[in-house]
């Protein structure tokens, strides 16, 4: 089952938080595109965490609905998600409050490892490693948003651990 890219990122700043790690939107943008390699290349079901896109960006991988939640926060840490507003179909906007059990509990611990992995990383690093990955450098146009699809996320990764 796939989750929210938006669901996913809020775990994610939360646990970073939690754990005194902090997080950025740009390595943000970093964790979810190796969370989504995880998933793709190494969990059993070989299916996407998320459904959302992720783009080539200047500074690497992004998702973009993600950026735009969280880019009033610029290069600083983003704090805890304890409630954010959705807008329905209708353009009715509900206020909810964020719980992680959204994402099974056995998920969670796959995030918490990446997380936890690349946690004495910087963003800019983390950036850099991207910049150097085939999925990234294949698609990479300078001023275009080219999506990196989920097959060449899988099948880079999956070389790689051989």
């Amino acid at each position: 089952m796939a989750y929210k890219a938006l669901d996913v990122a809020r775990y994610i700043i939360n646990y970073s938080n939690e754990k005194g790690y902090g997080v950025s939107n740009l390595k943000l943008q970093k964790l979810l595109y190796f969370v989504q390699a995880e998933f793709l290349a190494y969990s059993d079901e070989k299916k996407p965490c998320f459904n959302e896109e992720i783009e080539a960006w200047g500074f690497g991988p992004v998702v973009p609905c993600v950026y735009r939640e969280f880019k009033q926060y610029g290069s600083n840490n983003i704090p805890s998600v304890k409630e954010y507003f959705e807008v329905s179909e209708n353009w009715d906007v509900i206020k909810r409050k964020f719980k992680e059990n959204i994402i099974r509990s056995i998920d969670r611990e796959r995030i918490d490892d990446i997380v936890d992995g690349l946690s004495d990383y910087s963003a800019a690093y983390l950036v850099n490693i991207t910049h150097h990955q085939a999925p990234w450098k294949k698609v990479y146009e300078k001023g275009m948003n080219n999506v990196i699809s989920k097959k060449s996320i899988r099948e880079y990764f999956e070389s790689e651990e051989n």
